[in-house]
């Protein structure tokens, strides 16, 4: 990792210190952070009581990301961890910055549409245009059963034309089939 965001963003930096394990975790937060003994015992003893909550974790990459970056890069990189790992809206994904927006969602199947593909159908841009859906059926069924979502908002209708409307930053739209596979649309200019 790297102190420079545009080496390695705030997002990326905050989500290095949470994956931590919990022996680096124990180790990092007596070097790498100025907490009171009394306090880092404390979390130690609350972490070893139910590590599942990853306590220790939290609190090493709240303080390293504060006195590395600022809060203001903290409240970022945790709203951002909530797209993917919670519930969350469309208003969230606007709030991004794009480089966080694009670190959240790298790893996730890309599609780039053209600008002239906007006004079309759902159906069939996440099928025919952005292979998202096997089928036309299958999409159809899913939406009806309520799983699908662009931009964090159900999709109720599975024929809606999507637009420029539609769009976060103008270019990007993502689609959810069920809870975790995301998958980014791209405009080309």
């Amino acid at each position: 990792i790297w102190l420079d965001p545009k080496r390695t963003t705030p997002y990326r930096f905050y989500q290095f210190w949470l994956n931590v394990s919990d022996e680096d975790a124990e180790r990092y937060i007596k070097i790498f952070t100025s907490l009171e003994k009394e306090v880092i015992d404390q979390l130690i003893d609350e972490h070893k009581a139910d590590p599942g909550r990853r306590i220790l974790q939290k609190r090493l990459a709240e303080e390293v990301t504060v006195l590395v970056h600022s809060q203001a890069d903290l409240d970022m990189a945790i709203e951002a961890s909530s797209i993917l790992f919670g519930k969350s809206t469309r208003e969230a994904l606007e709030k991004l910055d794009e480089q966080t927006f694009l670190d959240v969602f790298d790893g996730v199947e890309k599609h780039v549409i053209g600008r002239d593909q906007l006004g079309l159908p759902a159906v069939e841009l996440l099928t025919t245009v952005a292979p998202v859906f096997p089928s036309k059926g299958e999409m159809r069924k899913m939406v009806q059963g309520g799983g699908v979502s662009l931009n964090k908002e159900k999709l109720t209708q599975f024929d809606r034309p999507i637009t420029a409307d539609d769009l976060i930053d103008g270019k990007y739209l993502l689609a959810q089939k069920g809870k975790k596979n995301y998958y980014l649309l791209v405009v080309r200019s």
